[in-house]
């Protein structure tokens, strides 16, 4: 039986990165991936300041700099009353080397970190093949697979579940996915119209009862690029009634102006879940990425937590693997990133998504009194900013022992 030191289970974003971070040091690594190739993928496509330095340190940050395009500015915006508030990262230069959110489609990542991995020679990636489960003991695991030629199992010193919300691995560990799936669907399309012309920045959420929405431009091939907007879909309507070009018509035209029909090149709908694993590992498995925690969309945090996970968890296993540390860091890297995705990711998600759809006339005119108010102090919005850009739950997560 073949052995690895790590065998990776899903060869999406946060797979491949983790897998670069421990090849890059010589590490025998496997990475399964159930689809045949680099997954298409276009939900997420933000990436925050502490996951672009992150990046970097592991060799991919220039790639994906020069694929993607820097958003310094982000806007609040009320749907009827216009903007409410625009916050400049640029503020925080003296914080990070990369003031910016950088907007780039998470496939690129990919693609970005697949090419990295074919230059290490203590890497493999093994497509249409899937982990099926695992077994532990004190000196391995077995991990069993399914790829092109049938059934077989390898053995590794220790296994890390990329594999998604619906994790074979978490779900072979046996512990508890906690939260809720939000009751309405989330409708996702793209436009090429340049959304600046009516007085947008490159990202931007509006707020609406009803309506609400998010917005952001992704460079896609090259230039105009595409605007994508994220809008709520109710129980009444069908997936397919959603994707109408009467409906998705309708939508564009409640925030931009009605006078014009609005080219729209992509179109999906989805439903979006808000849950955490109680456990992140057990002894040699551990879980990271959508494997280990899922939420709405709304600031853009979920692949980066699932990417900071796995360079997080990549320092920890080179420091056990080649240089004799305790196998307490891992239950460290538990610690690390379940807190700092239930203090931080989890609430501020869950936060953004109320504050846009509020439906009380009072709260909701309060928030966005308050929201406008921090605009305006440059000391209230750059802590608001650190938050929002994911530095503070990056150094929240390195305090803890």
């Amino acid at each position: 039986m073949e052995h690895f030191s790590i065998v990776i289970a899903g060869g999406g974003p946060v797979g491949l990165v983790t897998a670069v971070a421990l090849a890059r040091h010589g590490i025998k690594v496997l990475v399964m991936e159930a689809a045949p190739d680099i997954p298409q993928d276009l939900r997420a496509g933000t990436f925050h300041p502490p996951t672009v330095e992150m990046l970097d340190s592991i060799g991919l940050g220039d790639a994906l700099l020069a694929k993607g395009v820097k958003i310094p500015k982000w806007q609040m915006r009320d749907r009827k009353k216009g903007l409410v508030a625009e916050f400049d990262l640029g503020m925080l230069a003296d914080e990070t080397r990369f003031p910016f959110r950088l907007h780039c489609e998470q496939h690129k990542l990919s693609h970005i970190a697949h090419q990295a991995l074919l230059k290490l020679p203590s890497a493999t990636i093994e497509f249409s093949t899937s982990c099926t489960g695992y077994e532990q003991d004190d000196d391995g695991v077995t991990v069993s697979f399914e790829g092109p030629k049938g059934a077989g199992t390898v053995r590794c010193d220790y296994l890390v579940g990329c594999d998604g919300i619906r994790s074979v691995v978490r779900k072979t560990m046996g512990t508890e996915f906690e939260g809720f799936t939000w009751p309405e669907r989330f409708l996702v399309f793209a436009t090429p119209y340049d959304m600046r012309e009516q007085g947008f920045t490159g990202n931007a959420y509006v707020a609406d009862p009803i309506e609400w929405c998010g917005i952001f431009y992704q460079p896609h091939d090259g230039p105009p690029g595409i605007w994508r907007i994220a809008f709520p879909v109710g129980p009444e309507l069908t997936d397919e009634q959603a994707l109408t070009d009467d409906y998705v018509q309708a939508r564009i035209k409640g925030f931009l102006s009605p006078d014009m029909d609005y080219e729209i090149s992509y179109r999906s709908v989805y439903r979006v879940h808000q849950r955490v694993a109680n456990e992140f590992r057990d002894r040699r498995v551990m879980l990271a990425g959508d494997a280990a925690h899922v939420n709405n969309p709304i600031g853009g945090m979920g692949l980066n937590s699932g990417i900071q996970d796995g360079i997080t968890l990549a320092e920890k296993l080179v420091e056990i693997l080649l240089h004799g540390a305790s196998d307490e860091l891992l239950a460290r890297y538990a610690r690390q990133r379940r807190t700092a995705n239930v203090e931080y990711v989890q609430a501020q998600s869950i936060r953004n998504k109320r504050l846009l759809e509020e439906k009380d006339p009072a709260v909701r005119q309060e928030r966005l009194d308050e929201m406008r108010a921090i605009g305006k102090d440059p000391a209230r919005a750059r802590a608001h900013m650190l938050n929002t850009s994911m530095i503070a739950s990056v150094r929240r997560a390195a305090e803890i022992a």
